[in-house]
């Protein structure tokens, strides 16, 4: 006991500049991850002033904070008395041993530049990509967040979405509405196609530039298949789609047009027994 007494009198200064140290240190990185929180949130908040999109503002937010995060550290480290310089080439070394572990994390942060870069889609935009349908949310440094029609959040790795086929649904202003509609090998085709058309030019919310296609597209087994293609505005295009189908079929049944069904006929002939 006396020989602990003795070496805190000795050492009493280093201790207690230690224990300042290491409050500062603590001091340092408390306000550092708020100072990072706050000037992320004020770069994204410019950025959308800016009219950035919202998907790009929040990666570029995302990425600022991880680096000042990085840098708060390092400057703790460096107030107790951590070597930065060793502490930046071990860490160099862990990185690089960390990366090769960790590839996949890796390439969905590159991936992540490429997409807010190239920006094949932007926030709101209702996209299929990776595999899954819906809407853009943000995109985050190793992921991309949806939202499906359901209501189901979604996150998908930005490689997994840089690295297949991406949909944008709503990048352009319009589409086209395709729809087979079938009609039975009795009806009056020209009657058939005239209702069509005329179903199409009275809609309200179908463009009339680009114009409409109506025509027969097959012959098939059961039915004649006429294909109905009118454009509408993107936002429109499920409401008129279910809109269409429904008046289509309640004007062919006025017109005692047939919708006909597959069938099969069962012919039983008769054996006469000797």
């Amino acid at each position: 006991m006396e020989y602990l007494t003795k070496w805190f009198e000795d050492n009493q200064t280093l201790f207690i500049d230690g224990i300042i140290s290491l409050v500062v240190a603590f001091f340092i990185v408390w306000l550092g991850l708020k100072l990072a929180k706050f000037c992320s949130n004020l770069v994204m908040k410019l950025l959308e002033k800016k009219s950035v999109d919202k998907a790009v503002s929040a990666f570029i937010a995302s990425l600022l904070n991880a680096i000042l995060v990085a840098a708060v550290i390092i400057a703790a480290l460096s107030h107790v008395g951590v070597q930065t310089a060793t502490f930046v080439a071990i860490l160099g070394a862990a990185g690089l041993a960390i990366g090769l572990s960790l590839q996949g994390s890796l390439s969905n942060f590159a991936s992540g530049i490429l997409i807010s870069v190239f920006r094949p889609f932007k926030a709101g935009d209702f996209v299929q990509a990776g595999g899954v349908s819906g809407v853009v949310k943000e995109i985050q440094i190793f992921s991309t967040i949806l939202t499906t029609p359901d209501n189901k959040f979604v996150v998908v790795p930005n490689a997994q979405v840089t690295g297949s086929p991406i949909t944008n649904f709503s990048k352009n202003d319009t589409r086209r509405i395709d729809m087979v509609i079938g009609v039975s090998y009795t009806a009056d085709l020209q009657k058939a196609e005239a209702l069509l058309k005329d179903i199409l030019e009275k809609h309200e919310l179908v463009l009339k530039e680009p114009g409409y296609t109506v025509g027969v597209s097959a012959l098939n087994s059961s039915s004649v298949d006429f294909v109905v293609r009118p454009w509408v505005k993107t936002s429109d295009y499920w409401p008129v789609h279910f809109d269409l189908t429904k008046t289509i079929k309640l004007e062919l049944d006025k017109a005692n047009i047939g919708i006909p069904y597959p069938q099969m006929d069962v012919h039983l002939h008769s054996v006469d027994k000797k």
